[in-house]
């Protein structure tokens, strides 16, 4: 009966797994083009601040109650709490292939794994898949920074390791991720 149960569970994960993957190629194939941004690792210009805006400043139109909010333009993470209330607020450096801008979820967390880059993490938070690559937070162990090949598909959104247990104190499973322009 183990081995049952163990085949069912592989299945549906593997079910899951693709229909995220489809469902995040169908969101990226989507994207208005002013929205677009190349996976070639290359940041896109960010957008102008407006006059009085702190630069660290909650982006609008970034969802409502507690949530992360990811900024693909400034490089940069949110925690937010009900109530707007910015918890903290930390810059990341990107991985070579982003999520298209949009909601979704953490679905799953490691507390230490191999990055996709061969460098040992820490404080994994997936939340997106494209193209068969996972698109997750986490922090280096030895606190190095990543070093990307524009030609490697990574998710690796990397962050200092004091951010990165931030990040996993606040975004448990299920949590909402926003993924801004």
């Amino acid at each position: 009966m183990a081995g049952t149960s163990s085949m069912i569970v592989a299945g549906l994960t593997a079910a899951a797994l693709a229909t995220v993957g489809y469902l995040g190629h169908r969101a990226a194939e989507t994207v208005p083009p002013d929205l677009r941004r190349e996976a070639s690792g290359a940041p896109a210009p960010a957008p102008k601040a407006s006059r009085g805006d702190h630069p660290a400043a909650l982006p609008p139109r970034s969802g409502l109650g507690q949530r992360v909010v990811y900024s693909l333009g400034r490089d940069r993470v949110w925690l937010v709490d009900e109530g707007e209330k910015v918890r903290r607020t930390f810059g990341v450096s990107p991985s070579t292939v982003d999520p298209a801008p949009g909601t979704y979820r953490v679905t799953s967390r490691s507390g230490k794994v191999t990055g996709s880059d061969g460098v040992p993490v820490e404080h994994v938070v997936r939340f997106a898949g494209v193209d068969g690559t996972v698109i997750g937070f986490s922090a280096a162990v030895d606190g190095s920074p990543p070093v990307l090949d524009p030609r490697e598909p990574t998710g690796g959104i990397r962050e200092t390791r004091a951010d990165g247990a931030a990040m996993w104190k606040f975004a448990t499973i299920g949590r909402t991720v926003v993924v801004v322009p």
